[in-house]
């Protein structure tokens, strides 16, 4: 086992850390960065490497994070707190990049939404977390991942990996690649309202999961919306859409066995409800008009992602054996399918609960 004490003791000592370090340990589940548990004689903090290859401006992402969370704090929220270096920096700045957070108390995080209150609970806390963030100028924020929901922007990147097909593998997803190319006119609504103002350019997440909400871990509450590094200028319709496309599948996102995808409308419902009745005095009318098609979109492009990835060689996403993009592929275009059957009865759902 490594000896991340002996590894990591003297970055941790770099901050203004109350207490000596006693123990520094791996934790969590994510896949970008490194995140340690940091534990001294007083308190516990999270320290993160930051992956510079996925995020090549440091100097820009903790800016973001930075504005944001002071902006959160001077309003009373509970959001992520950033430890300084003894030098004053919000991080530590060299060939390789680290962070340190205070570490959130008596919370858990959910991988999946265990019931439909569960996901309630973070479409409120999300869209709290929108309202609390109106009257930030998105403008200020950096792209920290550009063009990263530009979906006419990834449509271009599929078609360029369907044409060069490095490895011969169209020839194994004709089907998949037929669909993603005849919804060609879907795909630039968002970026066209953003362009012409009529959808609000807003303070968006970026990564809606679950998992990035700390619970209170005795009342199940939302206390606070972790993980920032995504945090851009974009639309509602990203974040709303994003946690659709995640949270309201019946299946894992890699599952095999297609009879098992579905889009379940009453996940649907239930985190409408709680984001919808947050944002209810904010959103307006087109955002409300195009909650359903962001669902639909963040899936599509997603799919598409997954599909380019796998035409190009599995050259970004993380994979354990040699089909699982087109695997990933084949359950978000599931999702899209039965997500644009349904519009009109998501219509109705969001009208209802913004009446």
């Amino acid at each position: 086992m490594a000896d991340y004490m002996h590894e990591y003791g003297a970055i941790a000592e770099k901050f203004v850390l109350e207490g000596e370090v006693t123990d520094i340990r791996p934790y969590g589940e994510g896949h970008i960065n490194l995140t340690l548990l940091v534990t001294t004689t007083a308190k516990r903090y999270i320290m993160q490497k930051m992956n510079t290859n996925v995020f090549p401006d440091p100097d820009g992402l903790m800016n973001n994070i930075c504005g944001v969370t002071e902006h959160l704090k001077a309003r009373g929220i509970e959001t992520l707190n950033v430890v300084p270096t003894k030098a004053g920096a919000s991080y530590l700045k060299g060939q390789e990049c680290f962070r340190v957070y205070d570490f959130i108390e008596n919370t858990v995080t959910y991988q999946t939404a265990s019931d439909s209150n569960v996901f309630r609970n973070s479409g409120k806390a999300f869209g709290e977390f929108q309202n609390y963030l109106a009257a930030f100028d998105a403008s200020k924020l950096t792209e920290t991942i550009k063009r990263f929901h530009d979906t006419p922007n990834r449509f271009a990147a599929f078609k360029e990996a369907l044409q060069k097909d490095v490895l011969g593998r169209a020839k194994t997803c004709k089907e998949e690649i037929d669909f993603v190319l005849s919804h060609e006119n879907t795909y630039g609504i968002a970026m066209a309202g953003l362009q012409d103002g009529t959808l609000p350019l807003r303070v968006t997440h970026n990564d809606t999961k679950l998992n990035n909400i700390l619970m209170d871990d005795k009342t199940g509450e939302a206390r606070a919306v972790i993980d920032l590094d995504t945090i851009m200028p974009g639309s509602m319709i990203f974040d709303f859409g994003d946690s659709i496309r995640f949270g309201a599948s019946t299946a894992a996102e890699d599952e095999k066995d297609l009879d098992k995808v579905h889009f379940d409308i009453e996940l649907f419902k239930a985190y409408a409800e709680g984001y919808c009745g947050a944002v209810k005095n904010s959103i307006t009318k087109r955002e409300a008009e195009l909650l359903p098609y962001g669902a639909y979109l963040m899936t599509i492009e997603c799919g598409m992602r997954f599909l380019a990835d796998y035409l190009a060689g599995d050259t970004y996403f993380k994979i354990k054996y040699p089909d699982h993009n087109l695997v990933r592929c084949r359950t978000q275009i599931r999702l899209a399918s039965e997500m644009e059957s349904q519009f009109d009865q998501m219509g109705k759902i969001i009208a209802e609960i913004l009446k």
